[in-house]
């Protein structure tokens, strides 16, 4: 008796290359179903941009389990998947590297003024380098505030460059030598601050003037992890005072944001909310969600599932 065939469908912009090696003979992939191929399908891996709501999960009768392509399931309505008995994979991990160098990328471009000293070159200005202050990270230290994967990861890169750690996150197991039970703590002994944190109504705009002033005068502010963290009318007065040194953002609220003056600012700089999502992230989570498609399918639970 032939063996049954089983229908993965791609809600969104799924590259066949990056799914087809991982199936066996049992499996079809489908990059762009019709109806027909909704109606058969056993599983599904989601974009981040695609909504599956009762009406999407009604056209998939069929269906097992869906895989989200990353963490967030805001569009996918998981209380309806999970009523049918279709549990909704996630991938976390599977962009952590790419965001911890995303904060590297900011935090040395900071640091080492790489903005002002391309407009020095560029408009033939030699002469003005020497009023440029350079820093280094040798020596100082790095605040991470969120000690989940990506907080690790940036741990373990800061002692490539030498740093000295510190690390407050309430909920996570920080080792004790770099562990401080505050964020003040960690505020006060920092020259650099890089966020790591989701965004809850205790961590909205939690960097707030209050909070920016207890920064070390000079320090500079990182944040890779959500746009609602920081008051960007706080950060450029923090800037333009000087208690700040450089703001480095790859995240906003709301997502394309409105233009701020912040924007503006020569200590700042900013990236589309791409840290996470380079080539190989890219290629790791949809990887990570055939293989969570596929252990569903198997009848093995998959490595992460939204709401468990």
């Amino acid at each position: 008796m032939p063996e049954t065939i089983q229908t993965i469908v791609a809600l969104g912009p799924v590259e066949p290359a990056l799914v087809e090696p991982l199936l066996s003979a049992k499996h079809r992939f489908v990059a762009e179903p019709d109806e027909e191929d909704l109606a058969s399908a056993d599983a599904a891996i989601v974009r981040a941009a695609y909504r599956v709501d009762p009406s999407v999960l009604d056209r998939m009768p069929r269906l097992k389990v869906l895989a989200r392509t990353g963490v967030g399931t805001d569009l996918v309505d998981v209380a309806d998947a999970k009523r049918r008995g279709i549990p909704v994979v996630i991938t976390p991990g599977s962009n952590t590297r790419s965001v911890a160098e995303g904060v590297f990328t900011h935090l040395l471009a900071l640091v080492k003024r790489l903005g002002e000293l391309t407009a020095v070159v560029r408009d033939g200005r030699w002469e003005d380098r020497r009023e440029v202050r350079v820093g280094d990270l040798d020596g100082f230290t790095l605040g991470i505030i969120g000690y989940g994967r990506i907080g690790r990861r940036v741990e373990h890169l800061a002692r490539a460059f030498d740093l000295r750690v510190l690390a407050y996150d309430p909920f996570a197991d920080v080792p004790t030598e770099i562990r401080r039970d505050t964020v003040e703590q960690v505020l006060k002994e920092s020259d650099f601050i890089t966020l790591h944190l989701p965004l809850t109504e205790e961590t909205q705009g939690m960097f707030d003037a209050g909070r920016l002033a207890s920064m070390r005068r000079g320090s500079i502010l990182v944040n890779c992890s959500r746009g609602g963290l920081v008051d960007l009318d706080a950060a450029l007065a923090a800037l333009e005072s000087g208690q700040l040194g450089g703001v480095g953002l790859d995240v906003f609220d709301p997502e394309p944001p409105a233009h701020h003056p912040l924007f503006d600012h020569p200590g700042v700089t900013l990236s589309p909310h791409l840290m996470g999502f380079t080539q190989q992230s890219m290629a790791n989570t949809v990887k990570d969600a055939v293989l969570g498609a596929l252990a569903v399918l198997d009848g093995n639970p998959p490595a992460a599932v939204a709401g468990s």
